[in-house]
């Protein structure tokens, strides 16, 4: 058992990680909290920084970072931003030299998983997609009951199967791996058994038009108050 506190970057008012200095200033933790992993995990730190020097990783983590820089212009007004994350994707993909996209989505945003293969291959790219249903496996092999069937317990039900999803596109083989739309938990299956470089376009949110950050900045309304409820002890 260790007295090491354990991260809190969420709840951190210091923000020493990312100091408004001078470039050739360097950057100090005198002020951080206790529960800075910068403060409490120096030599963890130590060897993740150090897996950049792998020239694949040095490179993946380079394009990544003009990436974001490009998404920013200087105006006379001030910083603004520039593209959406669409457009990001495909600039993304190009500068990595990513030809062979391969696509996870969910059957119920096969409209917008067309679209968006329509839009890559219209970029030049060679789209892979697969679908959550993919294999046809009914919800019994995984335990769900009749009465656990979104469509009713008359209603024969395809398992979502991430898994099936990951080692297709793993075996295509496809040089980046694009996430749309998979349910919480399918898409931690579908992470972890992907083989490929992934990234993620859109998580599901059927509610709040799959942008579930909508429902974080109306937490603190009448409407969705009742996610910051405390939970009774």
């Amino acid at each position: 058992m260790t007295d090491t506190p354990h991260p809190m970057c969420a709840k951190c008012g210091k923000v020493v990680c990312s100091p408004s200095m001078g470039i050739g200033e360097v950057p100090t933790i005198d002020d951080a909290p206790s529960f800075c992993p910068m403060k409490s995990a120096p030599d963890l730190i130590t060897a993740a920084v150090s897996e950049y020097d792998k020239p694949e990783v040095k490179a993946l983590a380079r394009m990544a970072s003009i990436q974001e820089f490009e998404c920013y212009e200087r105006t006379e007004e001030g910083l603004r931003t520039r593209i959406p994350r669409i457009e990001e994707l495909i600039q993304f993909a190009s500068k990595c030299d990513y030809r062979r996209l391969g696509l996870a989505f969910c059957l119920g945003l096969r409209r917008e998983a067309q679209m968006l293969t329509d839009i890559l291959e219209n970029r030049g790219f060679e789209v892979f997609s697969v679908c959550c249903k993919a294999g046809a496996t009914a919800k019994q092999r995984i335990g769900i009951r009749p009465d656990q069937h979104i469509g009713g317990p008359e209603m024969w039900e395809s398992m979502c199967n991430p898994i099936v999803q990951a080692k297709v596109l793993n075996t295509a083989p496809v040089d980046l791996a694009i996430m749309l739309g998979l349910c919480i938990g399918h898409d931690t299956l579908f992470i972890q058994y992907c083989r490929v470089p992934m990234t993620v376009l859109a998580v599901k949110d059927r509610v709040t038009g799959h942008n579930p950050l909508a429902a974080l900045y109306l937490s603190e309304s009448p409407y969705y108050r009742r996610l910051s409820a405390k939970k009774p002890s």
